[in-house]
């Protein structure tokens, strides 16, 4: 405060614009470096006027004036060394919240489905015990995992993501776009377009049942004089998790959403946001990071991801077992990431005599029956049984445990695995 002594009487200094614009001009004069959040008043009185300057603390510490930082050492001030700068960056670090962390601005509680975080989300990751002993507000409870921005009051992005009724109006490329092409480019005859819009916690159902119902294909073909066998033209839980993987890390400051076009000849998906943080183009995919940490804890609390980095090594072995090609990741776009996916080769051999196609695609099929018939409880007699196998070691290492690996499955007695009273029920919501 400038007119004002020690002792708080007015001085009598008369604030005038020269003075003002002498004062504000500090900020952008480019000594000081980033340039400081800072506000001028001048207030009038009779005994003389009072110049008010507050500056804000900086969220991207250290601050240099002239080139070096410094820094209080009790009642003086002094240059910092390289230690202290690194404590500086390492306070700058912890205020750079991701895009997921920050408040959504103009937002309130009534725009997140409030019911659902209640009844089924938080259930799923806070033990019942405790959740009935917390006496905390709904907004006290979703501050304590991110959702919620006590200070703003306001939800963060992550709850508009995971949980908004209308999600596309405050992050509008927040859905999902497919379009089925004729031919073999954007130019062809388009035969299905469909618009996924929603919150992550309705759209991802809706993509599941979709992949099957729409992408999914299966016809018969002859492997024998007598014999035919289901060939599908993408395994259905490769194409899941590339889906689940791309609303998991895709950008939802851009407005455009998330891309499947099917041509005649492969399949892309592209999202918003090329690889972040840790990630580079020259250790893909054996680093990541994440994006969005909020919605990827999210979709791992609901059994939709599981976060162990494996899904691109699963995603290969499902398609090389389906007879597809590798898949092929562009890692090039900045702002983008591009995967495509082409048909399963078996759907173009020609069976005569004795060339058969591949029947590792009875596989993923055989796969799937699992996961519909362990929606309660089973044993893997009860497995067998229900598939017509007869050998125990062979169902359990090419059926159950790819699928316990992929967190599909589930044990009732995880630290048990060889239990003779061991049952095994499905993850997926």
């Amino acid at each position: 405060m400038l007119g004002v002594h020690d002792n708080g009487v007015l001085s009598g200094l008369r604030v005038d614009d020269a003075l003002m614009k002498k004062i504000a001009g500090i900020r952008s004069d480019g000594n000081i470096l980033p340039l400081p959040m800072m506000s001028v008043e001048r207030f009038e009185f009779a005994e003389g006027d009072v110049l008010v300057v507050e500056v804000s603390p900086a969220l991207v510490p250290p601050v240099r004036y002239r080139g070096r930082t410094f820094i209080r050492i009790g009642p003086r001030r002094d240059i910092a060394t390289e230690a202290e700068e690194r404590v500086l960056l390492e306070k700058r670090t912890s205020y750079m919240a991701t895009f997921d962390a920050m408040p959504c601005f103009g937002s309130s509680l009534m725009d997140i489905d409030a019911q659902f975080v209640k009844n089924e989300y938080l259930p799923q990751l806070i033990d019942s015990d405790v959740l009935m002993t917390d006496k905390r507000s709904l907004q006290e409870q979703l501050a304590a995992i991110h959702l919620y921005d006590i200070t703003n009051e306001c939800p963060t992005n992550a709850a508009i993501i995971l949980f908004g009724k209308n999600a596309s109006f405050f992050l509008h490329g927040c859905y999902v776009q497919y379009v089925h092409f004729a031919g073999e480019d954007t130019g062809s005859e388009i035969l299905n377009e469909r618009q996924i819009r929603g919150s992550l916690c309705s759209i991802l159902p809706k993509l599941e049942s979709f992949v099957k119902d729409a992408i999914i294909t299966a016809r018969p073909m002859p492997v024998s004089m007598l014999r035919e066998q289901i060939v599908f033209n993408y395994p259905e839980l490769a194409l899941r998790e590339l889906l689940m993987n791309a609303c998991m890390h895709r950008d939802y400051q851009s407005n455009m959403p998330i891309r499947i076009y099917q041509f005649s000849n492969r399949i892309e998906i592209l999202n918003a946001g090329g690889l972040y943080g840790e990630a580079r183009p020259e250790n893909f995919p054996t680093v990541n990071d994440y994006r969005n940490p909020i919605v990827a804890e999210a979709m791992r609390g609901m059994k939709y991801v599981n976060m162990f980095n494996r899904g691109i090594q699963r995603v290969k072995n499902m398609l090389r077992e389906n007879g597809n090609p590798e898949p092929k990741f562009n890692v090039s776009k900045v702002t983008a990431f591009e995967v495509m996916v082409h048909p399963s080769m078996s759907l173009n051999l020609v069976t005569d005599g004795e060339k058969v196609t591949k029947s590792a695609t009875k596989s993923t099929e055989t796969m799937n029956e699992v996961l519909a018939f362990c929606t309660q409880e089973r044993t893997l007699t009860e497995i067998m049984r229900h598939l017509g196998l007869k050998h125990r070691s062979n169902a359990k290492s090419r059926y159950v445990d790819p699928l316990i690996e992929g967190g599909f499955l589930e044990m009732t007695i995880p630290d048990k695995p060889n239990s003779r009273n061991q049952r095994y029920i499905r993850t997926l919501s």
